[in-house]
């Protein structure tokens, strides 16, 4: 029996597939999936509803770990890309046709300022998993450059989870039964700091662009 992902979302994507990119935040609910980018070939997404913080082996609250999935849909010549290079490996193709996308699960670690992609999922139009494939191999996301998409990316679902910690913490705590001591506490304060700050700067400078736009 083939595996199916997220039908319910992904339903919402494939909508957006045959929309133009400027409408992608009025097709994809804004409580589930929050869209960040599109380039010529993908759309990127990730899932907002199930970002979580990691945990250890005695279930205690892993303030340094944060796991997240995503989900890309492709244009026809990523589809075509992704045909030929299965074929040129002499890999697997059938339900190939009808592929549409990749679901993906990254996982965050925050001290060491990686990101590994655990989990790649193929997706085909019925949102069966076509094939996954699964990696340990670490990204150093400060090595990205500024016009790389997938650091592009990373960094916009790194902003939008310091601006909402105390949320995954409470869903981490929830969903997972995760446990929050006074060392994770003391973390979890840490992590708000360099959000509290931004927050503050992006406050001022805005204060002074409006006093600019008055005086000019």
């Amino acid at each position: 029996m083939k595996m199916r992902w997220g039908a319910g979302i992904l339903a919402a994507a494939m909508l957006f597939m045959a929309q133009p990119q400027a409408q992608a935040d009025e097709v994809i609910s804004p409580d589930i999936y929050q869209w960040v980018q599109s380039t010529s070939r993908q759309n990127y997404f990730f899932n907002k509803q199930h970002m979580y913080f990691g945990q250890d082996s005695k279930g205690i609250l892993d303030a340094n770990i944060m796991l997240v999935p995503v989900l890309k849909t492709y244009d026809s010549v990523q589809i075509q890309d992704v045909q030929a290079k299965r074929r040129w490996k002499m890999l697997p193709m059938e339900g190939y046709e009808a592929l549409v996308g990749t679901a993906e699960y990254l996982r965050f670690d925050l001290a060491q300022g990686t990101v590994t992609v655990v989990k790649h999922e193929d997706l085909d139009e019925d949102w069966g998993v076509l094939s996954v494939t699964t990696s340990d191999k670490a990204v150093k996301i400060a090595d990205l450059s500024e016009k790389d998409v997938d650091g592009v990316f990373y960094k916009a679902i790194l902003k939008y989870a310091y601006a909402h910690i105390d949320d995954m913490v409470e869903r981490t705590e929830k969903n997972k039964r995760a446990k929050v001591n006074d060392a994770v506490k003391k973390k979890i304060a840490e992590l708000k700091k360099p959000a509290e700050k931004q927050a503050a700067q992006e406050s001022k400078d805005s204060k002074k662009d409006n006093k600019k736009k008055k005086a000019d």
